[in-house]
Protein backbone atom coordinates (compact mmCIF):
# COMPACT_ATOMS: atom_id res chain seq x y z
CA UNK A 1 0.00 0.00 0.00
CA UNK A 2 1.21 3.50 -0.86
CA UNK A 3 0.04 6.54 1.07
CA UNK A 4 0.90 10.09 2.16
CA UNK A 5 2.87 10.24 5.40
CA UNK A 6 3.31 13.44 7.41
CA UNK A 7 6.31 13.89 9.68
CA UNK A 8 6.22 16.68 12.23
CA UNK A 9 9.57 18.04 13.36
CA UNK A 10 9.25 20.97 15.71
CA UNK A 11 6.45 23.08 14.27
CA UNK A 12 7.15 22.06 10.68
CA UNK A 13 5.32 19.45 8.60
CA UNK A 14 7.14 17.29 6.04
CA UNK A 15 5.11 15.24 3.57
CA UNK A 16 6.41 11.97 2.11
CA UNK A 17 5.09 9.33 -0.21
CA UNK A 18 5.44 6.09 1.72
CA UNK A 19 5.04 2.43 0.74
CA UNK A 20 4.14 -0.32 3.19
CA UNK A 21 4.04 -4.08 2.62
CA UNK A 22 4.42 -7.35 4.52
CA UNK A 23 7.73 -9.16 4.03
CA UNK A 24 8.69 -12.35 5.85
CA UNK A 25 5.80 -11.84 8.28
CA UNK A 26 6.79 -8.25 9.13
CA UNK A 27 5.40 -4.91 8.00
CA UNK A 28 8.10 -3.04 6.09
CA UNK A 29 7.79 0.65 5.20
CA UNK A 30 9.94 2.91 3.10
CA UNK A 31 9.71 6.48 1.88
CA UNK A 32 9.47 6.65 -1.90
CA UNK A 33 9.67 10.41 -2.34
CA UNK A 34 9.72 13.68 -0.43
CA UNK A 35 6.76 15.87 -1.45
CA UNK A 36 7.38 19.11 0.43
CA UNK A 37 6.42 21.01 3.56
CA UNK A 38 2.83 21.81 2.63
CA UNK A 39 -0.12 20.15 0.94
CA UNK A 40 0.23 22.75 -1.84
CA UNK A 41 3.79 21.58 -2.53
CA UNK A 42 2.81 17.93 -2.26
CA UNK A 43 -0.06 18.40 -4.71
CA UNK A 44 2.29 19.96 -7.29
CA UNK A 45 5.11 17.46 -6.85
CA UNK A 46 3.05 14.28 -6.64
CA UNK A 47 2.33 13.79 -10.40
CA UNK A 48 6.01 14.36 -11.26
CA UNK A 49 7.64 12.14 -8.67
CA UNK A 50 5.34 9.15 -9.28
CA UNK A 51 5.43 9.19 -13.07
CA UNK A 52 7.83 6.23 -13.30
CA UNK A 53 6.97 4.51 -10.02
CA UNK A 54 4.81 1.49 -10.83
CA UNK A 55 4.18 0.66 -7.16
CA UNK A 56 2.08 3.86 -6.91
CA UNK A 57 -0.19 3.01 -9.84
CA UNK A 58 -2.89 1.17 -7.88
CA UNK A 59 -3.01 3.87 -5.19
CA UNK A 60 -2.73 6.87 -7.52
CA UNK A 61 -6.41 7.87 -7.57
CA UNK A 62 -6.85 7.49 -3.80
CA UNK A 63 -3.75 9.58 -3.06
CA UNK A 64 -4.62 12.20 -5.66
CA UNK A 65 -8.12 12.47 -4.21
CA UNK A 66 -6.68 13.00 -0.73
CA UNK A 67 -4.28 15.71 -1.93
CA UNK A 68 -6.94 17.50 -3.94
CA UNK A 69 -9.48 17.56 -1.11
CA UNK A 70 -6.87 18.65 1.46
CA UNK A 71 -5.62 21.37 -0.89
CA UNK A 72 -9.09 22.90 -1.20
CA UNK A 73 -9.83 22.51 2.51
CA UNK A 74 -6.65 24.48 3.25
CA UNK A 75 -7.83 27.21 0.90
CA UNK A 76 -11.13 27.44 2.76
CA UNK A 77 -9.37 27.52 6.15
CA UNK A 78 -7.36 30.55 4.97
CA UNK A 79 -10.59 32.39 4.13
CA UNK A 80 -11.64 32.35 7.81
CA UNK A 81 -15.34 31.91 7.06
CA UNK A 82 -18.03 33.09 9.44
CA UNK A 83 -18.92 30.28 11.84
CA UNK A 84 -22.28 28.53 11.65
CA UNK A 85 -23.50 26.76 14.79
CA UNK A 86 -25.25 24.04 12.77
CA UNK A 87 -22.25 23.33 10.57
CA UNK A 88 -19.22 23.82 12.84
CA UNK A 89 -16.15 21.96 11.46
CA UNK A 90 -18.25 20.53 8.62
CA UNK A 91 -18.42 23.99 7.07
CA UNK A 92 -14.86 23.56 5.79
CA UNK A 93 -15.71 20.22 4.18
CA UNK A 94 -18.73 21.45 2.24
CA UNK A 95 -17.15 24.76 1.22
CA UNK A 96 -14.08 22.90 -0.09
CA UNK A 97 -16.37 20.87 -2.35
CA UNK A 98 -18.06 24.04 -3.57
CA UNK A 99 -14.73 25.75 -4.28
CA UNK A 100 -13.45 22.78 -6.29
CA UNK A 101 -16.82 22.58 -8.07
CA UNK A 102 -16.48 26.23 -9.13
CA UNK A 103 -12.76 26.39 -9.86
CA UNK A 104 -12.23 22.98 -11.47
CA UNK A 105 -15.40 21.18 -12.52
CA UNK A 106 -17.21 24.18 -14.03
CA UNK A 107 -14.12 25.10 -16.06
CA UNK A 108 -13.85 21.72 -17.75
CA UNK A 109 -14.93 21.47 -21.38
CA UNK A 110 -18.59 20.74 -22.02
CA UNK A 111 -18.17 17.11 -23.05
CA UNK A 112 -16.09 16.26 -19.97
CA UNK A 113 -18.62 17.95 -17.67
CA UNK A 114 -21.40 16.00 -19.38
CA UNK A 115 -19.54 12.71 -18.90
CA UNK A 116 -19.02 13.41 -15.19
CA UNK A 117 -22.67 14.40 -14.73
CA UNK A 118 -23.75 11.24 -16.57
CA UNK A 119 -21.72 9.16 -14.14
CA UNK A 120 -23.11 11.11 -11.18
CA UNK A 121 -26.67 10.73 -12.48
CA UNK A 122 -26.31 6.93 -12.61
CA UNK A 123 -25.04 6.79 -9.02
CA UNK A 124 -27.75 9.17 -7.86
CA UNK A 125 -30.57 7.41 -9.72
CA UNK A 126 -29.50 3.99 -8.48
CA UNK A 127 -29.12 5.03 -4.84
CA UNK A 128 -32.17 7.27 -4.46
CA UNK A 129 -34.48 4.68 -6.05
CA UNK A 130 -32.87 1.77 -4.17
CA UNK A 131 -33.55 3.51 -0.86
CA UNK A 132 -37.24 3.23 -1.76
CA UNK A 133 -37.04 -0.46 -2.70
CA UNK A 134 -36.02 -0.50 -6.38
CA UNK A 135 -34.18 -3.80 -6.97
CA UNK A 136 -32.14 -2.80 -10.04
CA UNK A 137 -28.44 -3.12 -9.18
CA UNK A 138 -25.79 -0.47 -9.82
CA UNK A 139 -24.19 -2.59 -12.54
CA UNK A 140 -27.56 -3.07 -14.23
CA UNK A 141 -28.19 0.68 -14.01
CA UNK A 142 -24.83 1.39 -15.64
CA UNK A 143 -25.50 -1.04 -18.49
CA UNK A 144 -28.98 0.44 -18.95
CA UNK A 145 -27.81 4.04 -19.23
CA UNK A 146 -24.49 3.44 -20.99
CA UNK A 147 -25.50 0.69 -23.43
CA UNK A 148 -29.27 0.69 -23.44
CA UNK A 149 -29.34 -2.84 -22.00
CA UNK A 150 -32.67 -3.31 -20.22
CA UNK A 151 -32.33 -5.15 -16.88
CA UNK A 152 -33.78 -8.67 -17.07
CA UNK A 153 -36.47 -9.90 -14.68
CA UNK A 154 -37.17 -6.43 -13.30
CA UNK A 155 -40.52 -4.70 -13.03
CA UNK A 156 -41.28 -2.11 -15.70
CA UNK A 157 -42.02 0.47 -13.00
CA UNK A 158 -38.48 0.02 -11.64
CA UNK A 159 -37.01 0.82 -15.05
CA UNK A 160 -39.24 3.91 -15.40
CA UNK A 161 -38.25 4.88 -11.85
CA UNK A 162 -34.57 4.82 -12.77
CA UNK A 163 -35.04 6.60 -16.10
CA UNK A 164 -37.30 9.30 -14.67
CA UNK A 165 -34.85 10.09 -11.87
CA UNK A 166 -31.95 10.55 -14.27
CA UNK A 167 -34.07 12.72 -16.60
CA UNK A 168 -35.35 14.95 -13.79
CA UNK A 169 -31.83 15.48 -12.45
CA UNK A 170 -30.61 16.73 -15.83
CA UNK A 171 -33.72 18.86 -16.28
CA UNK A 172 -33.24 20.56 -12.91
CA UNK A 173 -29.53 21.11 -13.56
CA UNK A 174 -30.59 23.70 -16.16
CA UNK A 175 -33.80 24.93 -14.51
CA UNK A 176 -34.00 28.51 -13.21
CA UNK A 177 -37.35 28.60 -11.37
CA UNK A 178 -37.49 29.15 -7.64
CA UNK A 179 -39.20 26.53 -5.51
CA UNK A 180 -42.99 26.78 -5.50
CA UNK A 181 -46.01 24.49 -5.20
CA UNK A 182 -46.09 24.26 -8.99
CA UNK A 183 -42.43 23.23 -9.26
CA UNK A 184 -42.66 20.68 -6.42
CA UNK A 185 -45.69 19.04 -8.03
CA UNK A 186 -44.00 19.13 -11.44
CA UNK A 187 -40.87 17.42 -10.07
CA UNK A 188 -43.00 14.76 -8.41
CA UNK A 189 -45.07 14.24 -11.56
CA UNK A 190 -41.96 13.75 -13.71
CA UNK A 191 -40.43 11.35 -11.18
CA UNK A 192 -43.56 9.20 -11.16
CA UNK A 193 -44.27 9.37 -14.91
CA UNK A 194 -45.75 6.02 -16.07
CA UNK A 195 -45.55 4.79 -12.46
CA UNK A 196 -48.29 6.52 -10.47
CA UNK A 197 -50.80 9.05 -11.77
CA UNK A 198 -51.63 10.43 -8.30
CA UNK A 199 -49.41 13.48 -8.72
CA UNK A 200 -51.10 16.23 -6.70
CA UNK A 201 -50.83 16.82 -2.96
CA UNK A 202 -52.75 14.14 -1.12
CA UNK A 203 -56.01 14.91 0.66
CA UNK A 204 -56.26 11.58 2.50
CA UNK A 205 -54.34 10.39 5.56
CA UNK A 206 -51.37 8.03 5.24
CA UNK A 207 -49.34 5.99 7.68
CA UNK A 208 -45.62 5.88 6.96
CA UNK A 209 -44.49 2.31 7.64
CA UNK A 210 -41.57 1.86 10.08
CA UNK A 211 -41.48 5.59 10.85
CA UNK A 212 -41.54 7.20 14.30
CA UNK A 213 -43.43 10.31 13.21
CA UNK A 214 -46.95 11.17 12.15
CA UNK A 215 -47.22 12.71 8.71
CA UNK A 216 -49.53 15.65 8.14
CA UNK A 217 -53.22 14.68 8.03
CA UNK A 218 -54.57 14.91 4.48
CA UNK A 219 -56.74 17.88 5.41
CA UNK A 220 -53.65 19.90 6.44
CA UNK A 221 -51.12 18.92 3.74
CA UNK A 222 -51.65 22.04 1.61
CA UNK A 223 -51.53 24.29 4.69
CA UNK A 224 -48.31 22.66 5.93
CA UNK A 225 -46.75 23.00 2.47
CA UNK A 226 -47.78 26.68 2.46
CA UNK A 227 -45.99 27.12 5.80
CA UNK A 228 -42.90 25.29 4.52
CA UNK A 229 -42.67 27.50 1.41
CA UNK A 230 -43.21 30.60 3.54
CA UNK A 231 -40.37 29.48 5.83
CA UNK A 232 -38.16 28.76 2.78
CA UNK A 233 -38.71 32.22 1.29
CA UNK A 234 -38.05 33.93 4.63
CA UNK A 235 -34.83 31.98 5.28
CA UNK A 236 -33.20 31.38 1.89
CA UNK A 237 -31.03 34.47 2.34
CA UNK A 238 -30.45 34.02 6.07
CA UNK A 239 -29.45 30.37 6.40
CA UNK A 240 -26.42 28.69 4.90
CA UNK A 241 -27.67 27.05 1.64
CA UNK A 242 -26.68 23.58 2.87
CA UNK A 243 -28.64 24.00 6.09
CA UNK A 244 -31.60 25.36 4.10
CA UNK A 245 -31.50 22.40 1.69
CA UNK A 246 -31.25 19.74 4.41
CA UNK A 247 -34.06 21.19 6.55
CA UNK A 248 -36.30 21.60 3.51
CA UNK A 249 -35.69 17.96 2.60
CA UNK A 250 -36.49 16.82 6.15
CA UNK A 251 -39.72 18.82 6.28
CA UNK A 252 -40.89 17.41 2.94
CA UNK A 253 -40.41 13.92 4.35
CA UNK A 254 -42.22 14.80 7.58
CA UNK A 255 -45.22 16.36 5.82
CA UNK A 256 -45.23 13.50 3.27
CA UNK A 257 -47.31 15.56 0.79
CA UNK A 258 -47.75 12.79 -1.80
CA UNK A 259 -49.16 9.28 -1.69
CA UNK A 260 -45.94 7.93 -3.21
CA UNK A 261 -42.51 9.27 -4.17
CA UNK A 262 -41.91 11.57 -1.18
CA UNK A 263 -38.34 10.42 -0.53
CA UNK A 264 -37.27 10.72 -4.15
CA UNK A 265 -38.93 14.14 -4.43
CA UNK A 266 -37.36 15.38 -1.19
CA UNK A 267 -33.83 14.33 -2.16
CA UNK A 268 -34.28 15.86 -5.60
CA UNK A 269 -35.45 19.16 -4.09
CA UNK A 270 -32.51 19.17 -1.68
CA UNK A 271 -30.15 18.85 -4.64
CA UNK A 272 -32.00 21.54 -6.56
CA UNK A 273 -31.52 24.00 -3.68
CA UNK A 274 -27.80 23.11 -3.57
CA UNK A 275 -27.36 23.49 -7.34
CA UNK A 276 -29.12 26.87 -7.37
CA UNK A 277 -26.76 28.06 -4.61
CA UNK A 278 -23.64 26.94 -6.52
CA UNK A 279 -23.00 23.73 -4.57
CA UNK A 280 -22.56 20.27 -6.10
CA UNK A 281 -25.47 17.83 -5.81
CA UNK A 282 -25.32 14.97 -3.34
CA UNK A 283 -25.80 11.22 -3.34
CA UNK A 284 -27.41 9.65 -0.27
CA UNK A 285 -26.06 6.11 -0.44
CA UNK A 286 -28.38 3.12 -0.21
CA UNK A 287 -25.73 1.18 1.75
CA UNK A 288 -26.23 3.68 4.60
CA UNK A 289 -30.04 3.69 4.43
CA UNK A 290 -30.59 2.87 8.12
CA UNK A 291 -28.23 5.66 9.24
CA UNK A 292 -29.96 8.07 6.87
CA UNK A 293 -33.42 7.26 8.22
CA UNK A 294 -32.13 7.48 11.79
CA UNK A 295 -30.60 10.90 11.07
CA UNK A 296 -33.89 12.10 9.55
CA UNK A 297 -35.74 10.80 12.61
CA UNK A 298 -33.47 12.70 14.99
CA UNK A 299 -35.05 15.97 13.81
CA UNK A 300 -38.69 14.85 13.74
CA UNK A 301 -39.68 16.67 16.93
CA UNK A 302 -38.53 20.07 15.64
CA UNK A 303 -41.36 22.25 14.35
CA UNK A 304 -40.85 25.22 12.06
CA UNK A 305 -39.95 28.01 12.41
CA UNK A 306 -37.76 26.60 15.21
CA UNK A 307 -34.27 25.49 14.15
CA UNK A 308 -32.00 24.09 16.84
CA UNK A 309 -29.04 21.80 17.41
CA UNK A 310 -31.16 18.69 17.01
CA UNK A 311 -30.59 19.21 13.28
CA UNK A 312 -26.82 18.72 13.68
CA UNK A 313 -26.95 14.94 13.34
CA UNK A 314 -28.86 15.09 10.06
CA UNK A 315 -26.74 17.92 8.66
CA UNK A 316 -23.50 16.17 9.59
CA UNK A 317 -24.72 12.93 8.05
CA UNK A 318 -25.67 14.54 4.73
CA UNK A 319 -22.43 16.53 4.60
CA UNK A 320 -20.49 13.27 4.98
CA UNK A 321 -22.52 11.72 2.15
CA UNK A 322 -22.08 14.84 0.00
CA UNK A 323 -18.31 15.05 0.44
CA UNK A 324 -17.85 11.33 -0.21
CA UNK A 325 -19.96 11.44 -3.38
CA UNK A 326 -18.38 14.68 -4.59
CA UNK A 327 -14.71 13.68 -4.36
CA UNK A 328 -15.42 10.21 -5.74
CA UNK A 329 -17.66 11.28 -8.63
CA UNK A 330 -16.57 14.79 -9.64
CA UNK A 331 -12.78 14.51 -9.38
Amino acid sequence: MVYIYKKIIGNQNYFYLRASKRKNGKQVTKDIAYLGKTIDEAKKKFPKVVQNKQEVKKSYRRINLFLESEYYKNKIIKEKLKKDSLLEKNLIEIEACKLHFEKVFKKLDGLTRRDILENFSIEFAYNTTSIEGNTITLEEAKRFFERGSTPANRKLREIYDLQNTRDVLFWLNNEKKDISHKLIIEIHKKLLDKIDQRTNYRTTDVRVIKSHFESSPGLYVKTDMDLLLKWYKENKKNLHPFVLAVIFHHKIEKIHPFLDGNGRTGRMLMNYILIRAGYPPSVIYKKNRDEYLDALGSADKINLPNIDERYKKLIEYIINETTESYWNLFL
